[in-house]
């Protein structure tokens, strides 16, 4: 109950940082202002970016040293805290998927989402048609709080965009990432009201083998 009514009321903080965005704030003003919360987080939680040519050397951010990768094209930055122990998803395979994360508002700090301690985790199946990735969730606190309301059940970009590095497994072989996202790379809540977000997400394969060409 404690965490529920914690989770409710950081919603509602969040919430009133939406609603309380000047609302003569042109879209390119927003944006400035996206950039410099994610600066200021960049800075406050000391994290050292590196580029993705020094990423694609070895695939690994060094994490003693906080350091996340920057995708120039989009913005999102990306730490691979555990790449898992098992391998990377296959051109033509469908994975169902288990996650666990929490979601923060970058612009204050407050707990927006999470699953963390919750009996059951996020659940949803990524397919890899060369190298596109797509994914959709089926069932969890995001599809709850994100699908339903909006009406599409994928999920965010930058969820998808550790795939191509990382290893999940069963819960021995999980993989860890967070990621930092720009407004248009998160929820449609987030590309609607341009804010930044902060996830960590652990990351498993739902059974003991993958799906594949859809079929179990």
């Amino acid at each position: 109950m404690k965490k529920i009514l914690f989770l409710a009321a950081s919603l509602f903080v969040a919430s009133f940082a939406f609603l309380s965005c000047d609302d003569e704030e042109t879209y390119a003003e927003q944006k400035e202002r996206e950039a410099r919360q994610i600066k200021d987080w960049l800075a406050d939680n000391h994290i050292s970016v590196i580029s993705m040519s020094e990423f694609l050397k070895d695939s690994v951010t060094d994490t003693t040293l906080n350091e996340y990768v920057l995708f120039e094209d989009n913005g999102v930055y990306m730490q691979i805290v555990n790449r898992g122990g098992a391998r990377l998803i296959e051109s033509g395979e469908t994975w169902y998927i288990s996650a666990r994360y929490e979601e923060i508002y970058i612009p204050n700090g407050e707990l927006m989402s999470l699953n963390k301690y919750d009996d059951e985790p996020d659940v949803f199946y990524i397919e890899r048609d060369g190298g596109n990735y797509s994914a959709s969730f089926i069932s969890g606190v995001m599809y709850n709080q994100y699908a339903n309301s909006y009406g599409n059940a994928s999920i965010p970009n930058a969820w998808l965009m550790p795939f191509p590095y990382i290893m999940p497994g069963m819960l021995d072989d999980a993989a860890k990432v967070r990621l930092i996202v720009p407004h248009n790379q998160g929820t449609q809540r987030a590309a609607t009201s341009v804010y930044p977000t902060f996830y960590e997400i652990s990351i498993t394969t739902k059974d003991s083998k993958v799906i594949e060409d859809g079929n179990d």
